[in-house]
């Protein structure tokens, strides 16, 4: 699929459920039905709307949660008509979502099934528990960081859609290939590590990714460090490309730079440029 992001596919699903609580609505006979499913809509279409790619990751804002609470309600206040919307807890908890939101929705299942107590025989309501706890825990295995889907997504190691911006954990995959392909091909490649001061990481790598050339990438390392690898003639071309690259940076840097073929140890890399000074003047690093 082109849209690395699937955000296209995220945005139609939500106005597909959004038409589906709709008709819903629509055709519901309570009017207190019909202003829940409504507002469930109503929410679900808007953010549709106005959801778009972030950096913040949007999937983990707490978006979910009106939702999640309109469900509950839908379940509690009418279990005789409403019942059957039990099942949709698991669908939610299967989405990313912050910790917080795993354990409200956990409980907010678990509310929902105890107002159906009334409107069912007692081995009947057992075993809709018991089918919709495996269902629940099946869905939350799957959201939690080590979760099979939470996998899926940190493979896909680009963080920004059409920019060479990449994750630390492709950076060292990148790191043996590069200097092979320096040594074969005759050429000077280097590491620029950049710690950013301030909160403007996203805005220079993106600044970064824009100016340096089509088969260079960068790496966000850390909340306040972006690498860079550049290849280049020679030492002094490097030295030159460099600062023209640096230059406009108008926030407070450090920079520390290492030549590829005597790069054996990143994280000593980087607990170098904690320490190091901030000052204008980059510090290569030759061991």
């Amino acid at each position: 699929m082109r849209n690395k992001y699937k955000v296209g596919l995220f945005k139609l699903n939500l106005f597909a459920a959004a038409a589906l609580l709709a008709l819903c609505a629509a055709t519901s006979a309570r009017a207190l039905d019909t202003t829940l499913l409504g507002l469930a809509a109503l929410w679900l279409g808007i953010t549709g709307i106005v959801i778009e790619f972030s950096h913040r990751r949007h999937a983990y804002r707490a978006w979910l949660v009106v939702a999640s609470v309109l469900l509950a309600a839908l379940v509690i206040l009418s279990p005789d008509a409403n019942g059957a919307w039990l099942w949709a807890w698991p669908f939610l908890l299967i989405l990313p979502q912050p910790q917080w939101m795993l354990i409200l929705n956990a409980s907010l299942a678990g509310i929902s099934w105890w107002s159906l107590i009334t409107q069912m025989s007692l081995h009947h309501w057992g075993l809709a528990g018991a089918l919709l706890l495996c269902l629940c825990f099946l869905g939350i295995g799957r959201a939690l960081p080590g979760g099979h889907s939470q996998r899926l997504m940190r493979r896909r190691a680009r963080l920004a859609p059409g920019l060479p911006l990449w994750s630390a954990s492709q950076l060292e995959r990148d790191l043996a290939r590069e200097n092979s392909r320096a040594t074969r091909d005759g050429v000077h490649a280097e590491l620029v590590v950049i710690q950013i001061h301030g909160r403007s990481l996203w805005r220079v790598a993106q600044d970064i990714c824009t100016r340096i050339k089509r088969f260079e990438n960068a790496y966000r390392l850390n909340g306040h460090t972006v690498a860079v690898m550049l290849t280049s003639r020679d030492a002094v071309q490097a030295r030159q490309r460099r600062q023209e690259l640096l230059e406009d940076i108008a926030v407070p840097i450090t920079v520390r730079t290492v030549s590829i073929a005597n790069l054996d140890n990143l994280p000593m890399v980087l607990a170098a440029l904690d320490k190091q000074c901030p000052v204008t003047q980059v510090v290569e690093d030759d061991a």
